[in-house]
């Protein structure tokens, strides 16, 4: 599983869960349940780095959030 952010809200418009990864430009997915949102967000988030990868372009390093400020 990757440690990047995934913000994950309902679209009325779409009729589902929608899960973005704010830090991988374009990355989002979505499904019929927040659960099944965010199983497809990690499939993507897969695949957004391989692609990435064998077009040998920078992957980001996901920034993580401060415990304290």
């Amino acid at each position: 599983m990757y440690k990047y952010e995934v913000i994950i809200y309902w679209s009325k418009e779409d009729a589902a869960f929608v899960a973005e990864v704010p830090e991988l430009p374009g990355c989002m997915a979505d499904g019929e349940t927040y659960e099944e949102a965010l199983k497809n967000a990690q499939v993507v988030i897969k695949e957004w780095i391989k692609l990435a990868k064998s077009l040998k372009r920078k992957i980001p390093v996901p920034r993580g959030k401060l415990a304290y400020a």
